[in-house]
């Protein structure tokens, strides 16, 4: 999670029983699979109550923590107009997240950056991708994904549901200038929790 203007307090939300992981929920000693962290994201963002319950602010994201399935860390997230993440990797976390209302947009790059050792990267032409990610779409990635988030609306906020497994245990945070990706910070659970 990056660090907002304005956030909710974190607080424990099970998502109610219309949303359910389709499947049979994973065990706490059974890591959720990417099909089940999707199928969660899913029906999560169909709880129209859950997602109503969601406090919005005009300037700063907010976000409520939720209860996901198989020990994952998961996040109901709410996105003013203009607001995004920035570009950012969830280091060893796999995910899936999906648009609960509005509109999201999601730049990501097709490559594996090293994990460790540098600070600056030129990119190769060809490996920036974009989606469009509209109310009920979405999408999961594997480890070491990188990329940023956006609500491009002028007007609307946005809602999405994220989860991740195994829980963060970072977040790299990085700036870009054309081609050059750049290190800026890295950070851990106690900074967003």
């Amino acid at each position: 999670m990056s660090s907002p203007r304005s956030a909710v307090p974190t607080a424990a939300a099970v998502p109610s029983p219309s949303a359910p992981v389709t499947g049979g929920p994973a065990t706490s000693s059974t890591a959720p699979t990417v099909a089940e962290l999707m199928d969660f994201v899913r029906g999560t963002a169909r709880d129209e109550t859950l997602i109503a319950s969601l406090p919005l602010d005009p300037e700063g994201r907010t976000w409520i923590r939720l209860d996901g399935p198989g020990g994952s860390e998961a996040w109901l997230i709410g996105w003013p107009p203009g607001t995004g993440t920035g570009w950012h990797d969830h280091a060893d976390s796999f995910g899936a997240f999906t648009t609960a209302a509005g509109a999201l947009k999601e730049h990501s790059l097709a490559v594996r950056l090293p994990t460790d050792g540098w600070k600056t990267l030129e990119l190769t032409d060809g490996v920036d991708r974009s989606r469009e990610l509209a109310t009920g779409q979405g999408r999961a990635f594997g480890r070491n994904h990188v990329h940023e988030v956006l609500n491009e609306s002028e007007v609307a906020h946005a809602v999405s549901v994220h989860a991740y497994y195994p829980p963060l245990p970072r977040i790299r945070r990085f700036s870009r200038t054309g081609a050059v990706l750049r290190l800026e910070q890295t950070e851990r659970p106690e900074d967003w929790q």
